[in-house]
């Protein structure tokens, strides 16, 4: 079984945690299985507890289902403080999300885990926060969780690259030997959701 301390945590926040970060928790989840990595944990939760307890928007089970991605199980829930210290990488879908998870954040070490999600994406990665936010679809329809699932799947690639990178580097920490970077059935990349 895996140890919560060689675990690489990621949480995605947006606001009431049924559209955006459930989208990005799940993506995500199955993008790093899809690519054999073996040691993430990703889950996703909002900054409000507007939605706490709600299950994931239809429109955006909707789409992860197009997908083959499974959504059923999420359940809604609101930010706890104690996940700056828990969580190695913390994903802001938009920048009021990122500016709240700043303000918020209780020292540098915690300040320094946040990132916009979209920073992951290399056609936006060199600009301001203020150009690489995911607007709520939740105020739209279809059309608008087919581009929040867009803008999502284009920063996969770098956040499973910069996943990839963390868990060699813990590896390398943790000194095991070389080629035994092997996917451990036991170490399964997995949702919280």
């Amino acid at each position: 079984m895996t140890s919560t301390s060689s675990q690489y945590r990621i949480i995605a926040v947006c606001t009431g945690n049924i559209c955006r970060s459930p989208m990005a928790e799940l993506m995500l989840a199955e993008a790093i299985a899809a690519d054999g990595l073996a040691g993430a944990v990703v889950d996703s939760a909002g900054t409000t507890a507007y939605e706490v307890g709600r299950p994931i928007d239809p429109r955006a089970a909707r789409k992860l289902t197009a997908h083959s991605i499974p959504s059923e199980r999420h359940v809604a829930r609101e930010w706890r403080a104690e996940w700056f210290h828990n969580r190695e990488l913390i994903l802001a879908l938009d920048v009021d999300h990122f500016g709240w998870l700043q303000q918020a954040a209780p020292d540098r070490e915690s300040l320094s885990k946040i990132r916009m999600l979209r920073s992951f994406d290399p056609a936006v990665a060199t600009r301001d926060a203020l150009d690489q936010g995911i607007e709520d679809p939740w105020y739209g329809g279809h059309a608008d969780f087919d581009l929040t699932w867009n803008l999502i799947n284009a920063a996969l690639p770098g956040l499973v690259a910069h996943v990839r990178t963390e868990l060699a580097r813990r590896q390398r920490a943790g000194g095991q030997q070389p080629g035994s970077d092997q996917p451990n059935a036991e170490q399964p990349v997995r949702s919280i959701s």
